[in-house]
This record gives structure tokens, C-alpha cells and sequence, in this order.
């Protein structure tokens, strides 16, 4: 299973720090993900014992979305003492090549298309067909 990275702010919800965003269609996937085993880590620009954080964490649990860590991976210490969070997948609204969206009904700037990063996972057999499937029918994107 996989160790997967996911930013916050235009990931996981559009881009409105310090509040949280608009719900853009992440919840399926990544629930999807955990049923399949795969860890999530949330790596975010959110601080340390901040207000931020602590709203971003919040997130996560009122979505019944687990974290394997936030901010860190748990085991990264043993073997490295880099800063930069190690896992198999990032996705990150900032990262070449993820697929974004740009509405400017929705949002000031471009967010996640959990459309198609579902698309991506299954192709690549990180959650099944019938997941897939689900997530296209439960991802909704916010009104304008």
C-alpha cells in the first residue's frame, strides 16, 4: 500500500486560508483510498499549533478521513531527519502535471479536479473499479 501526500488549501477544498474552502469532491477519493489501505498524510502550509492546523485536522475527522500523519511522516524519523514528508504520491494543486480546475465562479484560484485524479488512481489500481465508479457519482462541485 501506498503512502500518499495530500496538500490542503486547492486540494482537498478551494483556496479561501486562513478559513477552510469550499468542499471540491475530495472526500470520496480519499475515503476510497484508506478503504484500500493506503496512508494519508496531510503536507500543508497550515503551521505548527495553529489555529490553521488545528481546522485542517478537524477537516479530516469531521469527514471521517483518517490521517497516518500531518505534516510529518511517523516513520521518516527513524531513517531521515529531512524536513520534506517521504510518500509514494503527492498530489498538490501546485504540482506539475495535477489536474486543476480554474472557475472563477467558484473560486479566485485553480483547485484540484478529483474527477480526474479518481481517474488517475484507478487506472493505476490504487482504489477498484466499483470505488472509482462511486467517486464519479458522489463528486460535486461547490455552486457558483
Amino acid at each position: 500500500m501506498a503512502i500518499i501526500a495530500i496538500d490542503f488549501d486547492g486540494t482537498v477544498c478551494t483556496h479561501e486560508y486562513p478559513e477552510i474552502g469550499k468542499d471540491i469532491g475530495a472526500v470520496p477519493v480519499l475515503k476510497a483510498l484508506v478503504e484500500n489501505g493506503h496512508k494519508l498524510i496531510c503536507f500543508t502550509m497550515r503551521g505548527p499549533g495553529t489555529k490553521e492546523e488545528t481546522e485542517a485536522k478537524a477537516w479530516f475527522e469531521k469527514n471521517g478521513i483518517p490521517l497516518y500523519g500531518f505534516n510529518e511522516n511517523p516513520a521518516q524519523a527513524s531513517w531521515s531527519q529531512s524536513r520534506k514528508v517521504y510518500a509514494q504520491i503527492y498530489i498538490d494543486d501546485a504540482a506539475l502535471g495535477c489536474p486543476t480546475i480554474f472557475d472563477e465562479k467558484v473560486s479566485s484560484r485553480p483547485f484540484v479536479d478529483w474527477y480526474e485524479v479518481a481517474r488517475y488512481l484507478f487506472k493505476y489500481s490504487f482504489i477498484t473499479f466499483p470505488q472509482w465508479y462511486q467517486c464519479r457519482e458522489q463528486i460535486k462541485l461547490p455552486e457558483a
